[in-house]
């Protein structure tokens, strides 16, 4: 590791709220890559999973609906066309089971393969997948295959034990709670889902993250993904559509070789086997605002300063 640090408060109104190397921070989207995506390769490199073939030929939920059309592929690259707006307890209610079934019964937005739009529905659907081929819950898979051997004894879903809030970046304010979030997923389907599933979900902090994005430039035995999973994820699968896409990671702006994945409350993972670099940045920006651009402009800047 080149470089570590931590700055500024994780709680804007208590001075004594450092951030510190070990804060806790809600990945949000990042769920997609540490969980998700990390999982569905330890199945694809054990033959449990084909990226290539419809899902209804070996997932009987889905044959004879819409989805059952899609491939694994599809969902990695956000090519699926399932739909882009979450709305579940607006389309399902709020009984768990009733969402999973809906979601896996919906009607496609447009045909698969035709375009690339980002759906936190990909990975919702990825997740519930990986529970079906293996009769495990998401976050036992996660923690079992990925991230005890990768020895991320800090990480896991939400919502949070009391003992460790206290060191947890608290993200926005709730206005039905009264107060800002701290270890309660912010992301409203996770919280729908019981802070479990492939949306978001996940609390982790920098030097597990270290230790995941080390994997994925030096990767090590007894890991559930490894090096055909990484470098199969690592490149471009979307041809000539626009935005490109690897699996789940996608290139970084003006840097090819870079790819990235972001999640919504100012988190971001970035690696470069090329460069045999990886980046880290951990933020809890959704204290402060959801506009979007001051981040990004961090984000851009620190990536230029890691990448060169």
């Amino acid at each position: 590791m080149l470089d570590r640090g931590a700055c500024g408060l994780a709680d804007p109104t208590d001075p004594g709220s450092a951030m510190r190397p070990d804060t806790l921070f809600d990945l949000a989207g990042l769920t997609k890559i540490v969980a998700v995506w990390a999982v569905i390769g330890h199945l694809w490199e054990e033959r449990r999973l084909a990226l290539d073939d419809p899902l209804a030929g070996f997932w009987p939920e889905v044959a004879g609906h819409p989805l059952g059309q899609v491939t694994a592929r599809h969902l990695l690259t956000h090519t699926a066309g399932v739909p882009l707006r979450a709305n579940l307890q607006a389309l399902y209610g709020t009984d768990p089971r009733a969402v999973r079934d809906g979601v896996l019964r919906e009607a496609l937005h447009r045909p698969p393969g035709e375009a690339v739009e980002y759906t936190d529905r990909a990975a919702l659907i990825l997740g519930f997948l990986a529970e079906y081929l293996t009769a495990v819950p998401l976050d036992r898979l996660a923690t079992e295959r990925i991230w005890r051997p990768l020895g991320m004894t800090g990480t896991r879903f939400g919502p949070l034990p009391a003992s460790e809030r206290a060191r947890c970046a608290p993200t926005e304010f709730d206005p039905g709670l009264g107060t800002h979030l701290r270890g309660v997923v912010h992301d409203f389907s996770a919280r729908l889902l019981g802070g479990v599933c492939g949306v978001s979900g996940v609390f982790s902090h920098l030097d597990d993250l270290a230790r995941f994005q080390r994997h994925l430039l030096g990767p090590s035995s007894g890991v559930g993904h490894g090096d055909a999973w990484i470098t199969e994820s690592l490149q471009i699968h979307t041809g000539d559509l626009t935005p490109r896409r690897g699996l789940f990671w996608y290139p970084s702006r003006d840097s090819g070789d870079v790819f990235v994945h972001y999640g919504f409350t100012g988190t971001g993972l970035w690696v470069s086997p090329k460069r045999a670099r990886w980046a880290v940045l951990l933020t809890n920006k959704l204290y402060h605002s959801r506009d979007r651009q001051p981040l990004m402009t961090i984000r851009h800047a620190f990536r230029a300063l890691a990448f060169g």
